[in-house]
């Protein structure tokens, strides 16, 4: 038994499993923007509410009884229209019982996943810039992150996929992709899939398949996810979130789609860290997935705000970058400050009234590219606030 302490004496500083980790750069932006009174365009949430009908169909099963824990998997019938709506649009079929898992969001999800796959000394390959969450999930595996840059130019950014098998070696255990992509708007066509395949071909590698934004691509373009592809599928771990779909990032749920194997090995991890999730809002999705129309209408719904912003800005001297996917505008100031990205954004918070984000954010080590990111998911009028604002840049 450890002794204990005596009167007034101090506890050891707690040596950290994440000393290079601080507080997040959405954070500081948001904190900000509410003491200036910015127009958020940082964080990526939606300031307008979800559908009245999702509403009710939650509101409904809390009045039906659906309180209590529901299976550790996941509700049957939402992990069976889960199954079904990727059956439909993929052309890939998932078994409910085996292969699909309901998490608390993606970010949960992208955790458990390196969990239960990543040993101490496995290398995970991570294409930057890249969502917040994977390097601190792979450095509490025990795994060592391998970084390769995409390349940004006038048509915007790329992967190249060259750099990516050079940075394969005998520890990799796993690449981790997001299609479309947080930050930078981009989307992977069938092409780089196809590299992908070429690269893990004959390996035991497996993917992540971040695909949070699987309803927002634009331009009459489609999602090329991993579950198109059987020979990356068998390898997968494909990750969505109700969250971003349905307008309700703060409900918090997502899934996982795996092979059964891996889904066996995902769950291990899962029923510890999270056990289960919230029970009504899963019987309410899984009502409200009957209708596929509001996904299916997303990208239309998105993709006139995209055109918005982007017309409202084409007058300033911002360059804008394309955005095919997601809910983000990336942007070149170069012709407006020589200010690095981080202290651009916090100018243009102060000075300007409408906060980004600094995609040097998104780098292990910052990467000053002159690059901003807006996100768009707001009320018109919201947008049209914040053009004005910026109409004199």
């Amino acid at each position: 038994m450890s002794p204990a302490l005596s009167a007034g004496a101090q506890l050891a500083a707690l040596p950290s499993r994440l000393p290079a980790v601080g507080t997040t750069i959405f954070t500081v932006m948001s904190a900000l923007a509410a003491e200036k009174g910015a127009v958020n365009l940082g964080q990526g949430f939606p300031d307008f509410d979800c559908d009245p009908l999702l509403v009710d169909a939650v509101t409904q099963a809390m009045k039906d009884g659906f309180n209590q824990y529901p299976p550790m998997t996941g509700v049957p019938a939402l992990r069976e229209a889960i199954a079904a709506k990727i059956a439909a649009i993929y052309g890939h079929s998932y078994n409910p019982n085996t292969e699909i898992t309901v998490t608390a969001g993606a970010t949960q999800a992208i955790l458990t996943s390196i969990l239960c796959c990543v040993h101490p000394g496995d290398e995970v390959i991570v294409i930057e810039p890249v969502y917040d969450s994977y390097v601190p999930s792979i450095e509490l595996a025990g795994g060592k992150p391998v970084f390769v840059q995409m390349k940004v130019g006038p048509q915007g950014y790329s992967v190249p996929w060259q750099e990516v098998a050079a940075a394969v070696t005998p520890k990799t255990r796993l690449i981790m992709i997001n299609s479309p992509h947080n930050p930078t708007g981009s989307v992977l066509r069938e092409a780089d899939i196809r590299a992908l395949e070429d690269i893990v071909r004959g390996t035991n590698i497996l993917i992540i398949s971040d695909e949070v934004y699987e309803h927002m691509v634009y331009d009459g373009a489609r999602h090329e996810s991993v579950c198109r592809y059987p020979e990356l599928a068998a390898r997968s771990f494909v990750i969505s979130s109700f969250g971003k779909t349905y307008h309700v990032t703060g409900w918090k749920i997502g899934y996982v789609a795996a092979p059964a194997p891996l889904t066996a090995e995902f769950r291990k991890v899962h029923q510890f860290n999270v056990f289960t999730v919230n029970t009504p809002v899963q019987h309410g999705i899984a009502r409200y997935m009957a209708n596929p129309a509001p996904y299916l209408e997303l990208p239309a719904f998105y993709q006139h705000k995209r055109d918005l912003f982007r017309e409202g800005l084409a007058s300033t001297k911002f360059k804008l970058l394309p955005s095919d996917g997601t809910y983000f505008q990336c942007v070149d100031y170069s012709a407006i400050s020589s200010l690095p990205e981080a202290d651009f954004a916090k100018w243009l918070t102060t000075e300007m009234g409408v906060a980004a984000i600094p995609v040097s954010a998104f780098y292990n080590q910052p990467k000053e590219s002159g690059i901003v990111r807006f996100c768009f998911a707001k009320k018109d009028e919201t947008l049209r606030t914040a053009l004005e604002r910026l109409a004199t840049l």
